[in-house]
């Protein structure tokens, strides 16, 4: 086992448990726009809300990172991590930007299935960040993650399956599958996430 000094302060667990809370409530958001009747003007703009509150916890753990001299775990490690969560939420945005962009007020039932994945996801990374702290059971969190990007996929090569099989309009067909491809982004976001908490753990076993 490799020894290393740990900080006592514990601001970094919090930060990235602060920016993984953002990523639950922009999938939540994002679930709301699969409802035809929802405001989605406001639910454009509360998701730019909550892209903005990820920016900001991120500039903040790079900011602390930078500052500190002794960090809970490598340096380079702590920037991809707080990388790869803000990416899940920059894609999440593009996504809702896009609905409201092409004026979609209603998305293929096909879609619902990669946002539940998302949800699940994101829930779960929630849940895995305080565990950095031990690096203790860790390991499920990222074959579950693993197994939901797989999951996901198979939805995604389904929703572009039905894009493509003449039942919507060519212009359609192109809007439609920005917005499926942004989704398809977010959940491979999400598992760079767990590989990156993987290598971490890996290193401080």
């Amino acid at each position: 086992m490799r020894f290393r000094i740990r900080p006592t302060e514990t601001s970094f667990y919090d930060l990235f448990s602060e920016l993984a809370g953002h990523l639950v409530g922009g999938a939540n958001l994002l679930a709301q726009m699969l409802d035809s009747d929802t405001d989605k003007a406001a639910l454009a703009e509360q998701m730019r809300e909550a892209e903005h509150q990820a920016d900001e916890t991120t500039h903040k753990i790079v900011k602390r990172a930078n500052s500190s001299f002794i960090t809970p775990f490598d340096r380079e490690d702590i920037y991809r991590l707080a990388s790869d969560l803000d990416d899940v939420m920059d894609f999440m945005e593009e996504t809702v930007d896009l609905i409201g962009l092409y004026e979609l007020g209603e998305l293929p039932a096909d879609f619902a299935p990669q946002v539940e994945v998302l949800q699940r996801a994101t829930q779960l990374t929630a849940e895995a960040m305080p565990r950095l702290r031990t690096m203790k059971d860790l390991d499920e969190y990222w074959i579950e993650i693993n197994r939901l990007e797989n999951q996901g996929d198979k939805s995604y090569r389904r929703a572009v399956a039905k894009l493509f099989s003449g039942s919507y309009k060519s212009l359609e067909v192109l809007k439609l599958k920005d917005i499926v491809d942004s989704l398809e982004h977010a959940i491979d976001a999400l598992e760079s996430v767990a590989n990156t908490v993987e290598q971490i753990a890996v290193k401080e076993s």
